[in-house]
């Protein structure tokens, strides 16, 4: 498919595309070539026709990203750090807007960008010897791809102030308990794991999926009533669909629909 340095993409046939960071030697640390590939990567997959849904890995059983670069960055200066923050911005912005299902098949250490970049995806599934955490404040800095405000989206403030403040790593277990992955699996079973769930997302209506991911991302930044207005305007939409007509008159026929994404 397209090739890279330090990613390998691969679209099986039943189009779940397994994008890999693979660094392993480095665990899979996200430098300037690694994240420059992703977003390359994923504003090819976003109009893709045979990409159906997305798997986010790192290579090798240590590590699904450890972090960015911290060796680029100590010489990084004021306007190189922001810039690389920009960037890492665009990159996880286009796995965000990306209008399949996207989950992150975390092994090992997510730490840093590493757990930024699982912040990202729709869905986080980790192995049992996962590791979270933004150690950021230990090297002087913050989060810098997203992670000071995606975090504390997903399981509150406090707890994402927690682990920003204290820059402690927790385990799989821990980050289950308080909402940062959706569930634990065994390293053997993590891939199949994550590709049954998607197998599953794929056998429903694409259209109404892409729409749902819209309605729930832009809605999260918004307040209430502004969310619910933006869901009546995406629902509404969704009647303009081949997919909705096919899907209700499968359900009235009592039989299977056959969706086509139109």
């Amino acid at each position: 498919m397209y090739e890279y340095k330090n990613l390998l993409v691969n679209t099986a046939e039943d189009g779940i595309t397994t994008v890999t960071i693979n660094r392993p030697k480095a665990l899979n640390a996200l430098d300037t070539l690694t994240l420059e590939e992703m977003k390359d990567c994923f504003n090819r997959l976003a109009s893709d026709v045979a990409t159906k849904s997305v798997l986010i890995t790192g290579a090798g059983p240590k590590s699904f990203v450890a972090g960015a670069d911290l060796g680029a960055m100590s010489k990084m200066t004021v306007t190189e750090a922001r810039c690389f923050s920009v960037l890492g911005h665009a990159v996880f912005n286009a796995i965000e807007r990306i209008p399949v299902a996207v989950v992150a098949a975390i092994n090992g250490f997510a730490l840093g960008g590493g757990c930024e970049l699982a912040l990202a995806c729709d869905f986080r599934f980790a192995s049992d010897n996962a590791k979270f955490g933004q150690p950021e404040v230990n090297y002087g800095i913050i989060p810098g791809f997203g992670g000071s405000q995606r975090l504390a989206r997903l399981i509150g403030t406090g707890e994402a102030k927690e682990m920003i403040y204290t820059g402690s790593m927790i385990d799989a277990e821990e980050a289950l308990r308080i909402g940062l992955i959706n569930r634990i699996t065994t390293q053997e079973n993590l891939i199949p794991e994550c590709e049954a769930i998607l197998r599953k997302i794929m056998s429903k209506a694409p259209m109404a999926i892409a729409s749902a991911k819209n309605a729930i991302n832009t809605g999260m930044n918004m307040d209430l009533r502004s969310g619910l207005a933006y869901e009546a305007q995406v629902f509404g939409s969704c009647f303009a669909t081949r997919d909705q007509k096919e899907g209700m008159a499968a359900f009235l026929e009592k039989r299977k629909p056959v969706f086509t994404n139109r």
